[in-house]
């Protein structure tokens, strides 16, 4: 009895610790998600804390589930959090005790990964990928890391180096082209599945390459060092200047509720306004019965006609990544608008409204406006003046009270004519002309750039450079 009491107060000591620990960790680990700009409110933070007291420590991915549930709330954040959390809790095992010595499954022992050659470590490889082992492949993970890497302690070297370094001598690319060849021998359906589990296999390998070198950098830099140097912006503040494959792809989804946000907003802003013009035959009657007092005001009945979005979208080389996310906005509003008109330009400009709608895909509606398009005039170069003018000379007689004109483009005229009194006119026809600018704030009217003479006739000029300040321009439209 005296042995049980005795390990079960270990076990409880032990326990003890380790949330204590936990804890701590997950103390700093927050710190880094509001640095990193995950927006983490303290009730959020108390809600995960209470989230880990009835978790199950000994399953690290429960805790990360778990943790995610109270701190992540936005499909776009959770990349950073992932990251974030293999970094914190990456000298932790499959459950969150420490690691304090080689994981079950290593090949042989300690040391006989030094003795393994290239070719030998790489054919434990294959086979481990045939097999789907979880645990040979982090076991084999540990061993290349071992063989390959050539980590140093105190080394300012980034893990994607040591990962690249360690998949080179394994072959990696060598190994999948294997695997990929012995599923063509399946034919149909089942060689199809298999060739996508042998991808998954190899994924998970890479992983745990990854892994493996990350816990080695923690444990020897500590994890906020590599957080800091590891720690890429979320997906809203990315650049739309430099926009990469991957940020393109999730720009795409994050555009269309944006672009349902602002079309919510402009009816909103149009059903809010007055009830109607006074109905004066109909007020006067009404006072008859309060002795010709006009106590109760009557009105008539207001048109409720629906708002119309003109979009001008500079599509020119200097704001050529800019122009690939205007694109995508026009495309979307296309969609949430009533009455949705786009125009690309560069020097000339062409209205663009009929490749966006016939399209269902988008690379295919930006792809027919490349190429089918009719904005260049002269030399290809901006002319924000010869555009503009021309575009109030064609279509300016159809602006209506109703529409509201949204310039996207950088105001970079080349030092050609400014005819600014182009937007006056626009504004003058127009209900509002708002102009979006993907350049800092601090590089506007420098060089050739002349927004101040084009915003003064603007109901508003806004900086765009990222999703977060889009989202911030609809939400403070006037």
């Amino acid at each position: 009895m005296k042995a049980v009491a005795t390990d079960t107060a270990e076990t409880s000591t032990a326990s003890t610790t380790l949330a204590t620990g936990l804890f701590g960790t997950f103390a700093e680990f927050v710190d880094e998600l509001r640095a990193a700009g995950v927006p983490v409110s303290t009730t959020e933070v108390l809600d995960a804390t209470e989230a880990l007291r009835h978790l199950p420590l000994e399953d690290r991915e429960a805790i990360k589930l778990g943790l995610a549930a109270a701190l992540v709330k936005e499909e776009g954040h959770w990349r950073t959090y992932e990251t974030l959390f293999e970094l914190y809790f990456s000298l932790r095992g499959r459950g969150l005790a420490e690691v304090a010595g080689p994981a079950a499954g290593e090949l042989g022992p300690a040391g006989a990964e030094e003795e393994l050659t290239a070719s030998e470590l790489a054919e434990l490889a294959y086979q481990a990928l045939m097999e789907g082992d979880p645990e040979l492949m982090a076991a084999l993970a540990r061993a290349a890391v071992t063989r390959f890497a050539g980590m140093e302690p105190g080394r300012p070297v980034g893990g994607s180096y040591y990962v690249f370094k360690t998949l080179r001598q394994l072959q990696a690319d060598a190994l999948l082209a294997r695997l990929l060849s012995s599923a063509e021998g399946t034919e149909g359906l089942e060689g199809l599945v298999l060739a996508n589990d042998y991808r998954r296999r190899f994924e998970r390998l890479r992983e745990e390459v990854e892994a493996e070198v990350r816990r080695r950098l923690v444990a020897d830099r500590g994890a906020k060092v590599i957080a800091r140097a590891t720690r890429r912006p979320l997906p809203e503040d990315v650049d739309f200047m430099h926009l990469g494959k991957e940020e393109l792809a999730s720009l795409q989804r994050t555009v269309q509720p944006l672009a349902r946000k602002l079309a919510v907003h402009l009816a909103r802003k149009r059903r809010a306004r007055h009830e109607g013009r006074l109905d004066f035959r109909a007020t006067m009657r009404r006072s008859l019965s309060s002795g010709g007092v006009p106590a109760d005001p009557r009105f008539r009945a207001p048109h409720r006609s629906k708002p119309e979005l003109w979009v001008l979208a500079d599509i020119s080389g200097s704001v050529a990544a800019f122009a690939r996310f205007t694109l995508q906005l026009v495309y979307a509003l296309s969609s949430q608008f009533s009455r949705t008109r786009s125009w690309a330009f560069v020097d000339g400009i062409d209205e663009v409204t009929g490749f966006l709608k016939g399209e269902d895909d988008i690379a295919a509606a930006v792809n027919r406006i490349n190429t089918e398009a009719d904005v260049i005039w002269a030399e290809g170069h901006s002319d924000y003046g010869h555009a503009l003018s021309d575009f109030v000379e064609r279509w300016g007689k159809e602006l209506t009270a109703r529409t509201t004109v949204l310039v996207l483009g950088d105001a970079r005229n080349n030092y050609h004519s400014v005819q600014a009194w182009a937007i006056a006119e626009l504004a003058r026809r127009s209900r509002h002309v708002w102009w979006l600018n993907p350049e800092p704030r601090a590089y506007w009217d420098t060089g050739d750039s002349v927004l101040a003479q084009y915003g003064a006739h603007c109901a508003g000029v806004w900086e765009c450079r990222n999703l977060r300040q889009l989202r911030h321009f609809i939400e403070q439209l006037p």
